[in-house]
């Protein structure tokens, strides 16, 4: 009866692959916001949303105003979109959205 407990209790979210448990688990809130961001106003893909910063920094038309940190958050994108890549999996549907 307690197995049941724990696994009504347990985010249906969670990865199996320990790494990306660690991962996601040691996301800050700026990287936590950027995937928010790009499920909730870039469907879920982060060129769009590389290409608004990269415009914004050139003073071309974007379309998402984000603070002025966006050298840093072009960084997080990068880091994040590579662990996307290299361990098959979408961060969207792994951090929870509060």
């Amino acid at each position: 009866m307690a197995e049941n407990a724990e696994k009504k209790h347990a985010p249906e979210n969670r990865p199996a692959d320990p790494e990306v448990q660690r991962f996601v688990e040691n996301l800050d809130e700026k990287h936590r916001m950027l995937v928010i961001l790009k499920s909730q106003l870039y469907g879920n893909r982060w060129e769009p949303m590389l290409e608004d910063l990269r415009n914004r920094l050139e003073g071309k038309p974007y379309i998402f105003k984000l603070a002025g940190r966006i050298k840093e958050d072009i960084e997080r994108i990068e880091q994040m979109k590579v662990f996307e890549i290299q361990h098959s999996v979408d961060l969207s549907t792994l951090v929870e959205f509060n």
